[in-house]
């Protein structure tokens, strides 16, 4: 009996129970194994899941060790301890300590920058932000004044389309007359330091060439304004001119009529200038 059992034994495979526990265990038991008994319930530990994590932050941990580090402020700290923080990070000791990198041709002056800079270190702002920050402004302020620019010479291009096309060939009579009668009642420095809403200066208004031309034309006999030549006459009082020599029984039509040549040559001297206009 005691021989049966002792052969039924010796052909089990020789093998451990612990070895049998072991290569059951998962990379994370298996770390948990190694750590000490003293130390098995710390929360910091808990998180590794191998020795190999535990290595790398170890090795993590020993690189800050030395370094300059800064604490940050929990919900209870004070004005003082957060511009300690941002100090110890780099805002300027004192508002003129902001230095900013704008072109020569900045549209900030300097009154502008020193307000800024008083508020960006009550804002706690780094030197960098703040001129960041600036020259985004400046770079604003710069298209702006390019799309305002660009619209006062649309402007003056389509109004100036506008009268060449009303006034035709007396054009530059009209805008000479417009011109000197504003000089001698409004006088230059008014007429080029006056800025209206849209930016443009008065004397370049269209409205105001208009009035002035208008104005220049009803005191044709002034001596300021004289310009009485046919090359003074509007596109509608060539037209007009024209509509009275080729109306109906007038010489243009007859052949026979002693002033026929005489009127169909002015009628064609005005198409002409019509059309040069």
């Amino acid at each position: 009996m005691d021989q049966t059992t002792e052969a039924v034994v010796s052909e089990q495979p020789n093998q451990s129970v612990a070895d049998v526990t072991v290569s059951d265990q998962s990379p994370s038991q298996e770390f948990k194994t190694l750590i000490p008994d003293e130390y098995k319930n710390e929360k910091s530990l808990q998180n590794f899941n191998s020795m190999n994590d535990f290595v790398k932050s170890y090795l993590h941990s020993q690189r800050l060790v030395g370094a300059d580090k800064i604490p940050v402020p929990n919900k209870h700290a004070t004005k003082e301890d957060w511009e300690a923080v941002y100090s110890r990070l780099g805002r300027p000791e004192k508002p003129d300590g902001y230095k900013y990198n704008l072109p020569k041709d900045a549209r900030v002056d300097e009154q502008s920058l020193k307000a800024f800079s008083e508020k960006a270190y009550e804002l706690n702002l780094l030197p960098h932000q703040a001129d960041g920050i600036m020259e985004y402004y400046n770079q604003l302020a710069l298209t702006a004044e390019q799309d305002s620019q660009y619209k006062i010479e649309t402007s003056r291009a389509e109004a100036e389309k506008s009268l060449r096309s009303e006034f035709g060939p007396s054009y530059n009579n009209r805008i000479s007359a417009a011109k000197n009668l504003a000089l001698n009642t409004l006088g230059s420095e008014f007429l080029n330091n006056t800025i209206l809403q849209d930016g443009s200066k008065l004397g370049d208004n269209p409205l105001l060439v208009k009035a002035f031309a208008s104005l220049a034309e009803k005191l044709s006999e002034d001596s300021i304004v004289k310009g009485d030549s046919p090359s003074s006459m509007t596109t509608k009082q060539i037209d007009e001119q024209i509509g009275k020599l080729t109306q109906k029984g007038s010489a243009y039509w007859d052949k026979n009529h002693i002033n026929h040549a005489k009127a169909v040559n002015e009628v064609q001297e005005l198409y002409q200038l019509k059309n040069n206009g």
